[in-house]
């Protein structure tokens, strides 16, 4: 049982570890973490649904995940090669992309949860 302890304690340690790499070594995971307090702060603020925080919850984790994926794409991409080669490109603009997709769709999802409640606020 302790092993198994022991295992599962480690595997924790190594995921905080690849968490706190991407957090030092990434500018755009950084950004994301700071617009993600932001708009955490707005909806405490705004006092949004259970059913808003549900949307923003599964948003946060499709930006930052979709980073730490790019990263890990990016890095063993680098640890392949060096060379500037076709497939290395490709492998990394795709990885790109998917964060700019996520991106995206998170700032749709923001409007369509914050802009009425801002418009109200205003009027």
């Amino acid at each position: 049982m302790l092993a198994r302890i022991r295992r599962h304690t480690v595997s924790f340690k190594h995921a905080a570890e690849g968490i706190i790499y991407t957090f030092k070594s990434q500018p755009n995971f950084r950004f994301h973490t700071i617009a993600m307090i932001c708009v955490i702060l707005a909806g405490i603020y705004f006092e949004i649904s259970y059913f808003e925080w549900l949307a923003l919850i599964f948003t946060f984790n499709m930006v930052l995940v979709s980073e730490m994926v790019n990263t890990a794409i990016e890095s063993v991409v680098d640890l392949v090669t060096k060379e500037i080669r076709v497939e290395a490109k490709i492998a990394k603009d795709v990885a790109a992309g998917m964060v700019l997709v996520s991106a995206v769709c998170a700032i749709a999802i923001g409007i369509y949860i914050f802009l009425p409640k801002i418009l109200l606020s205003i009027s």
